[in-house]
């Protein structure tokens, strides 16, 4: 059948698995140090890999593919949850580590942070690592709640936090000068499941309307128990 798929430029890849880790499908596979697309069936055309890279790699064509298997990508979602932790890890069973900094059971995992502050209330709003950034939006409970935190979310981007429960005021005003007055390439908001930290994404979503600037986004939800929610 005819429809949108995406498209993978091997020479602009560089190998950062990124976007693997953004398709929450499980279409795009790392080999031989290069992002591909393994399986057309899986990739529901929506792009949630796109804002991930950060290489511009990443594309979408219109062509013949096959039609978007959402059955096959729920059993195979369930297969890859049963040889994993509560956290989100691999299982001393996995036999498919191929991360380069996939955590253990027992060892710690490196801090993949790389800029300070990171409260929301704290950030100055014009600072240098903005520029061409993957911004990072998350509830402060998240990186408890899911295990892997460093690994799979603040990787490669520049991190902000805060908790519309306990913080005064709204983010939306601060969150709308630094993307007005920053050259971001992508924003991915990171919330828990329960009710008061959608004012996270809402403040989030209002910033980007209030900024003039069209900036792929998105939203993973974490459960209670360290699981992300589709």
């Amino acid at each position: 059948m005819l429809r949108k798929i995406i498209k993978i430029d091997e020479e602009k890849c560089s190998g950062c698995g990124l976007c693997a880790e953004a398709c929450h499908e499980g279409a795009i596979e790392m080999i031989d140090g290069k992002a591909k697309l393994t399986r057309e069936d899986y990739c529901d055309g929506l792009g949630d890999c796109l804002p991930a890279c950060p290489e511009n790699a990443i594309t979408f064509e219109e062509r013949e593919a096959p039609a978007y298997n959402e059955a096959a990508v729920i059993a195979a979602k369930q297969k890859k949850a049963a040889g994993k932790l509560p956290c989100g890890c691999p299982g001393t069973n996995s036999r498919t580590i191929k991360r380069e900094a996939a955590c253990t059971p027992f060892a710690p995992v490196s801090s993949q942070l790389s800029q300070w502050p990171v409260q929301i209330k704290l950030v100055p709003v014009n600072a240098p690592y903005f520029n061409n950034a993957n911004l990072l939006i998350a509830a402060d409970c998240t990186a408890y709640a899911y295990g892997n935190f460093h690994n799979e979310f603040i990787r490669n981007h520049v991190t902000l936090i805060g908790c519309p429960k306990l913080d005064e005021g709204d983010y939306t005003e601060k969150l709308t000068a630094i993307i007005a007055n920053n050259d971001i390439k992508s924003v991915t908001v990171v919330r828990m499941e329960v009710p008061c930290c959608g004012g996270i994404e809402n403040a989030v979503k209002r910033a980007l309307q209030e900024s003039g600037k069209f900036i792929q986004w998105r939203v993973v939800v974490i459960s209670t128990d360290g699981r992300i929610l589709d």
